[in-house]
């Protein structure tokens, strides 16, 4: 099992998603003879998952699950969170703006709880590299051992360092960089140092217009062009069946047919069934302002 390849069975050692529900997903670590607690009942690892192939229905005691495949897109929603993570509305855009694809480098501040790390490690691979940088030291070593134990400790540099004093480590590698920090007008500097020659992108996720001015006062000052500040917002519909009357025009009606016999006889009145949406009650709110620029060739 990696995040990054695709595996048909289960085996000692991965990290499976069990699926709940829609709204309900748990990831969990197969050990041979463990057990695993859900809702619908106990889940033995040596009999319903070992051997099996991912996709499978495990039957429990009061219903039964399905064991998946794990892929950043599952991740994000089942991770344990030691920061707000970024989801997929905003991750798709991020990959998609820095044009990121197999053996792109990447650069990244600060890590968190891996949700966008894990995304790019998929984009990046087989032959890419992701530079990630925590300044918080237990979420450093934590999301280290978590690259390690979903096998793509390869494809990924942890360092723990302050960013905006210490940089990426890394100079002219980089073909994007991501920043996810307080203050990242203090790491645009650095950001430039990592990009390559040739240019690159960059991208500044920030909750606050205020932070995304003076980022982009930064980016201005160190000759980034192409400056572009967006914002995702998700709006699913929902898809009814619904059941429409048809109206009667009268024009099958003999005019010289009784009124009054017309209205004592009752005739079921026609309908069409059609599918529509209808739009949420509740739609998310804000979440944050993505700056993207571009480091021109020098």
């Amino acid at each position: 099992m990696s995040f990054a390849e695709y595996s048909d069975c289960i085996r000692e050692g991965d990290v499976a998603i069990v699926y709940l529900s829609h709204d309900s997903m748990m990831p969990v670590k197969v050990q041979r003879g463990a057990q695993t607690q859900t809702r619908y009942g106990v889940i033995r690892h040596s009999q319903d998952l070992i051997g099996h192939k991912y996709g499978s229905k495990v039957s429990c005691s009061k219903g039964w699950v399905f064991v998946l495949h794990p892929t950043p897109e599952l991740w994000t929603v089942s991770l344990p969170h030691r920061t707000q993570i970024l989801y997929t509305t905003d991750i798709s855009m991020i990959t998609m703006m820095l044009e990121l694809k197999p053996g792109s480098v990447v650069c990244e501040s600060g890590t968190g709880s891996g949700s966008l790390s894990h995304a790019i490690i998929r984009t990046i691979a087989p032959s890419g590299h992701l530079h990630t940088v925590e300044f918080h030291a237990q979420r450093a070593e934590k999301a280290e051992e978590e690259f390690a134990e979903h096998r793509v400790g390869h494809l990924v540099t942890m360092r723990n360092q302050d960013v905006c004093k210490e940089g990426f480590g890394v100079s002219g590698v980089a073909d994007a960089v991501f920043l996810d920090i307080p203050s990242p007008w203090d790491a645009v500097g650095h950001a430039k140092t990592a990009l390559k020659r040739q240019g690159g992108r960059v991208c500044s996720f920030s909750p606050c217009i205020e932070q995304v001015q003076r980022t982009c006062a930064a980016l201005t000052d160190h000759g980034f062009t192409e400056l572009c500040t967006i914002e995702v917002l998700l709006q699913v519909h929902d898809v009814r069946t619904v059941s429409l009357p048809l109206p009667d025009f009268g024009l099958d009606s003999d005019p010289n047919e009784d009124q009054n016999q017309n209205q004592n006889q009752s005739s079921p009145a026609s309908s069409t069934t059609i599918k529509t949406t209808t739009t949420p009650r509740e739609i998310p709110g804000h979440t944050g302002f993505l700056t993207f620029a571009t480091k021109p060739r020098t």
